[in-house]
């Protein structure tokens, strides 16, 4: 991810965090992390694409919504996991959405999704 996309990112978090009440702590608390950390990201501070930096905008996201396909298309990792396990079918692609979304029992967020992949 470029450092201009991931400072917008970064910025929208921040303005996301302020409108819905979202704590700098409960970020830090959910990802793992230190309260300074998830700060200094949000901050724009000494910012680089990092994979707590991709943490902290994916759990700020889905206050607003959820993920946008934009941020899915700009994380190459993610992209390049799908490129080398989707077969192209649409049952693979089924079969791959289902074991991804049974990956939220693993997350630290208490939301379920729904088989159409919206946040319930």
């Amino acid at each position: 991810m470029k450092n201009a996309e991931l400072l917008a990112r970064t910025e929208r978090a921040r303005r996301i965090c302020k409108t819905r009440g979202v704590t700098q702590a409960q970020i830090a608390d959910d990802l793992g992390a230190s309260q300074s950390q998830v700060s200094r990201i949000l901050k724009g501070q000494g910012l680089r694409a990092s994979r707590l930096a991709e943490e902290v905008c994916l759990y700020v996201e889905k206050f607003e919504g959820g993920v946008t396909a934009d941020s899915v298309r700009g994380n190459e990792e993610l992209v390049n996991a799908l490129a080398v396990t989707w077969n192209g079918s649409a049952t693979h692609a089924r079969a791959l959405s289902s074991v991804i979304r049974s990956l939220c029992a693993l997350g630290p967020s208490n939301s379920k999704i729904s088989s159409e992949g919206t946040t319930v």
